[in-house]
C-alpha cells in the first residue's frame, strides 16, 4: 500500500545543509513564508496566497518594501509586484494554475544597501502531472544490447586498501571496475563492516559533476551493518588531488562542453550510455563480494545519483530496493510542453540542446522511462523549493512508478537533504531487507 508522508521542516533547521539554504548561517535576516495551505498543495483552479514575514535581528522589518515575481516552476515570471511590510508582515496572492504544476514566488528586498532574496513554491494538483517524454519502441532492445556488450568485458576488478578511511569498525577499499568497453572503467570506494559476517550491499552512484569523493560522509552505512559502494562514474581515480579535479571539471563540466551533452546527437554514442552500463556493472561486482548476504542489493543516490539509482534498479533485476532523492535527468524535454523540465536544463546555459534529434536521444536516457519499468520497491524524497531538480519533475517520476513506493516530501527543501533524512533512508532500507 502506498504510504505518503509529508513533513514540513521548521525554518530553524539543525543541519548545516539546511542552514546554508533557508536559514543562512549567522545571517541578520530571516524570511518566513507560509502558504495558505499547510501542505503547500492546491487543486487546479484554486487560488493560493502566501504570508511573508521578514525579521532582522529577530525583530519584524516594518515599512520595508518587498518586490516579488510569480511564474511557473523554472519558467519566466508572468507577474511582478511589490508589497510594504506592516509589522514585518504581508500577504501575496500567488494565483492559480489551470494545468497541474508548481508556481514559484520569488521575493527580493534591500536593507541598508544589502540585497536579500528568498522563494517559495506551491503545487496545483501535482499528482496529475505526466511526462512529456515518450517511451521509444525499441527501448528494451537498446538497453539489452548495451548490457550484453558490457558483459563481454572481463570483470577484472582491482582493489586497494585505504587506511585513511578505515577504522576499528570499518574497512575501506578503492576499487576499479571495468565497464562498457575495453579500457573503460569506473571507480568506487567500498566500505564494509570489519566484523566477519554477511551483509546487504548498497551501491550509490554520485551526484552531478566531476569532483573528489569522501567516503566518510556515508561511513554510517558500514557502521550500521551494510556494505556500501560509492561510485565515481567518469573513470578518474577519486583519490587524485583537488586541483587536478578542478582542472578536469573546468574542461568537461561547463555548458556545451559538459559530459552531459557529449555525443547527445546519437543514442549509441551518448556519454551516459557508458555511465548507465557502469552502474549495472558495479552491481554485478557487488554480488561477487564474499561477505554479501546473497539477498539484499540496494541502490541509493541523490540528484544525478538519484536518477542513476532508478536507472540501475530498472536495468538490474537483482536490485531489491531503491532509494532516490530529487532525481535529476527526469523529463528533460518537459520545457517543450511550456513548463519546467529536468536537470541539466538543456535549454538553459546550453546552445539549444532540445533539438528534435537530441530529444530522441534523451528518451533512451530519461529517468521517467526507467521509472515506468522498475520492479523493486522505492523510497523517493524531494522538496518543493528545489530549482536544480524541480518538484514538477520529481512528481512526474513519482506518478509513473508502478512498483511499491513510499515518499518523504519536505517542501522547504531546496537542493539539499538533511542529515536526519539521510538516516531515515537507511532506516527504510534496514526495515525492508529480505
Amino acid at each position: 500500500m502506498k504510504k505518503f508522508l509529508t513533513i514540513l521542516l521548521t525554518l530553524v533547521c539543525l543541519s548545516l545543509g539546511a542552514a546554508a539554504e533557508n536559514y543562512p548561517y549567522q545571517s541578520d535576516v530571516l524570511w518566513v513564508t507560509v502558504p495558505s495551505h499547510s501542505d503547500w498543495l492546491y487543486k487546479t483552479g484554486e487560488k493560493a496566497t502566501v504570508s511573508v514575514q521578514l525579521l532582522r535581528f529577530g525583530m519584524p522589518c516594518d515599512g520595508i518594501k518587498v518586490d516579488y515575481e510569480l511564474g511557473g516552476d523554472r519558467m519566466p515570471a508572468d507577474k511582478k509586484g511589490s508589497v510594504m511590510l506592516k509589522d514585518g508582515k504581508a500577504t501575496i496572492e500567488i494565483g492559480t494554475m489551470k494545468k497541474p504544476g508548481f508556481r514559484d514566488c520569488v521575493l527580493k528586498t534591500e536593507i541598508d544597501g544589502q540585497k536579500y532574496t528568498h522563494h517559495v513554491k506551491v503545487g496545483f494538483s501535482p499528482e496529475k502531472l505526466q511526462p512529456y517524454t515518450k517511451m521509444p519502441s525499441d527501448f528494451d532492445h537498446f538497453w539489452k544490447e548495451t548490457l550484453d556488450k558490457a558483459s563481454e568485458v572481463p570483470m577484472k576488478v582491482t582493489k586497494e586498501f585505504c587506511a585513511k578511511y578505515s577504522s576499528e569498525k570499518v574497512d575501506c577499499y578503492l576499487v576499479r571496475i571495468p565497464c562498457y568497453k575495453k579500457n573503460q572503467c569506473i571507480y568506487g570506494y567500498l566500505t564494509m563492516p570489519k566484523k566477519e559476517g554477511k551483509y546487504p550491499v548498497v551501491v550509490s552512484p554520485p551526484g552531478a559533476g566531476i569532483k573528489p569523493m569522501d567516503p566518510m560522509k556515508t561511513i554510517f552505512y558500514a557502521e550500521s551493518g551494510c556494505i556500501r559502494l560509492d561510485l565515481e562514474i567518469h573513470g578518474i581515480r577519486p583519490d587524485v588531488d583537488k586541483d587536478t579535479y578542478k582542472d578536469i571539471a573546468a574542461a568537461f563540466c561547463n555548458g556545451d562542453n559538459s559530459y552531459l551533452v557529449n555525443g547527445i546527437d546519437c543514442k549509441e554514442n551518448y556519454y551516459m550510455r557508458k555511465v548507465y552500463a557502469g552502474c549495472v556493472r558495479a552491481c554485478e561486482y557487488a554480488k561477487t563480494l564474499p561477505n554479501w548476504d546473497g539477498k539484499n542489493l540496494i541502490v541509493q543516490g541523490g540528484s544525478q545519483g538519484g536518477a542513476l539509482a532508478i536507472v540501475t534498479a530498472a536495468l538490474c533485476p537483482d536490485v531489491t530496493l531503491c532509494v532516490s532523492n530529487h532525481p535529476a535527468l527526469s523529463d528533460m524535454a518537459g520545457y517543450l510542453d511550456n513548463r519546467g523540465g529536468g536537470y541539466p536544463h538543456l535549454n538553459h546555459g546550453f546552445n539549444n540542446q532540445l533539438t528534435e534529434q537530441k530529444v530522441k536521444t534523451l528518451a533512451y536516457y530519461d529517468v521517467v522511462n526507467f521509472a515506468k519499468i522498475m520492479k523493486c520497491p522505492i523510497f523517493l524524497t524531494w522538496g518543493y523549493n528545489d530549482n536544480t531538480c524541480p518538484p514538477t519533475t520529481s512528481y512526474i517520476v513519482w506518478n509513473v512508478i508502478t512498483s511499491k513506493k513510499e515518499s518523504l516530501i519536505t517542501p522547504i527543501n531546496e537542493h539539499w537533504t538533511s542529515t536526519r533524512t539521510r538516516h531515515v533512508q537507511l532506516e527504510w532500507i534496514m526495515k525492508n531487507l529480505k
